[in-house]
């Protein structure tokens, strides 16, 4: 809260008070618990996944399919969850997202066949890639503009606490025998059905209400933000033709933002983030560790992502969206290039990966995971917002599917294989340095309607 409340008489807003700045941080961080949910049901798999291949006797390509199983479910889940969020409305989508997660766990926990486990990982995976879309979405539409990157990023700090947690119970549960991945799997129940709960306690999304015609209940909601010009700028956009038929995103219109926003999510898993973060024991037991240490290094990673996470969402709205991009691109490259010497045949010493991963979540997590989903949900105007956002989280877990399934197959493929995935991921972000410096904008400091004009949105 203090990273919210310290700028509420620095920003000098003059139409905001301290009491607007408190209603948008609570209704935004109820909404952040999909993050948390999302980073959990992420990172868990990684410590049932080598149990789960021995359960059920899977070669390399089958136990990469299991693994990718509910990124399946995330591609499928961020590119439908667009259209019922424009037509019902952001909360009763998140209401949704909610229950599929509850779903999820219980089945995953209870199970005994490979398939239900399948199915029931997808179930996850849906709620994972339609809470990549609706939740950053919903948080950028109800937050002030001097706070909405330290807003949009609180979906991230969940995302990893959901990862840091995922971590901490899968050490805590991995002394449990056989039968301890099934505890893994079910703890989500506890922070999803909280979720359910709380999410009947917010505001619709007041630009969603203005754009079907419910303005007075979107008045209510930007008097309590302090955003009390928002209803006439948002009608002044024109985004909706007379006759009310919906805005297309392909168009021609949007041809820039849909190009940001594509290749920063391909970029942010061509990072090799989620293969980090799905097969972190395996990695280190390549790296020589015994089990019990296998399962404890990838809590000190969640630790350094949610610390790392923490220091960005102070300076997000300060120093801006690209600078962190530029800085965290630097110290991916030279930390991946560590990793992958480390695993190379001619080096033959493991001994410093976990300083070399820990140094790369932390400039991940102060750049590309801090920043994609405040910059995916800023750059859409409202009446394409959920088809924006859709699009971008799309290609991000496309992306993801394609390392984690991959992952496996290539480091058990070759003696060198973890040296060929990082060298890999290194160079990509070299790649995405040069994107990033050459082509991106900045966005921080600016109301959602003039960051559409400054991209010649009209």
């Amino acid at each position: 809260m203090k990273v919210f409340s310290d700028t509420v008489q620095a920003e000098g807003l003059a139409s905001h008070t301290s009491a607007n700045y408190r209603y948008a941080v609570r209704i935004s961080l109820v909404a952040a618990l999909g993050g948390f949910l999302f980073g959990f049901e992420t990172a868990v798999i990684s410590g049932a996944e080598k149990i789960i291949q021995q359960l059920w006797s899977l070669s390399s390509f089958w136990q990469g399919f299991t693994v990718a199983a509910s990124l399946i479910g995330t591609v499928v889940g961020s590119l439908l969850a667009g259209t019922p969020a424009q037509k019902y409305g952001r909360k009763k989508v998140l209401i949704v997202i909610a229950i599929m997660y509850l779903l999820s766990a219980i089945g995953c926990a209870v199970t005994s066949t490979w398939l239900l486990f399948v199915s029931f990982r997808v179930i996850g995976g849906l709620a994972v890639g339609a809470s990549s879309v609706v939740g950053p979405m919903y948080i950028s539409e109800v937050s002030p503009a001097g706070i909405r990157g330290r807003l949009a990023g609180s979906f991230q700090l969940m995302i990893v606490t959901g990862i840091f947690v995922a971590y901490l119970t899968n050490f805590l549960f991995a002394g449990m025998g056989d039968e301890g991945w099934r505890w893994m799997l079910g703890i989500m129940v506890i922070p999803a059905a909280l979720f359910a709960v709380l999410l009947n306690f917010i505001p619709e999304s007041p630009r969603w209400l203005v754009l079907n015609n419910r303005d007075a209940e979107a008045k209510v909601v930007f008097e309590k933000t302090g955003e009390l010009n928002a209803l006439a700028l948002i009608r002044a956009e024109h985004e909706y033709s007379k006759n009310g038929v919906k805005e297309r995103l392909f168009n021609g219109k949007y041809n820039k933002p849909i190009l940001y926003a594509m290749i920063l999510a391909m970029f942010n898993q061509l990072s090799g983030i989620n293969a980090i973060l799905y097969y972190a024991p395996r990695i280190f037991e390549m790296a020589g560790f015994d089990k019990a240490d296998a399962y404890l290094q990838p809590v000190y990673i969640g630790a350094a992502n949610l610390f790392f996470t923490l220091l960005a969402m102070t300076v997000i709205d300060k120093f801006g969206r690209k600078k962190l991009l530029l800085t965290g691109c630097i110290g991916m490259i030279v930390f991946l290039g560590l990793t992958a010497n480390a695993f190379s045949s001619a080096n033959g010493s493991h001994s410093n990966v976990l300083i070399y991963l820990i140094g790369f979540i932390a400039f991940f997590a102060f750049s590309q995971g801090a920043v994609i989903w405040v910059f995916i949900s800023e750059i859409f105007p409202n009446s394409v917002r959920s088809q924006g956002g859709s699009l971008g989280s799309f290609t991000h877990w496309i992306m993801a599917a394609i390392i984690s399934w991959t992952f496996p197959v290539i480091v058990e493929g070759s003696p060198d294989g973890g040296f060929y995935s990082f060298v890999f991921y290194s160079v990509m972000m070299l790649v995405s340095f040069i994107f990033i410096w050459k082509v991106m904008p900045e966005t921080k400091g600016r109301t959602l309607e003039q960051i559409q004009k400054e991209l010649g949105i009209k």
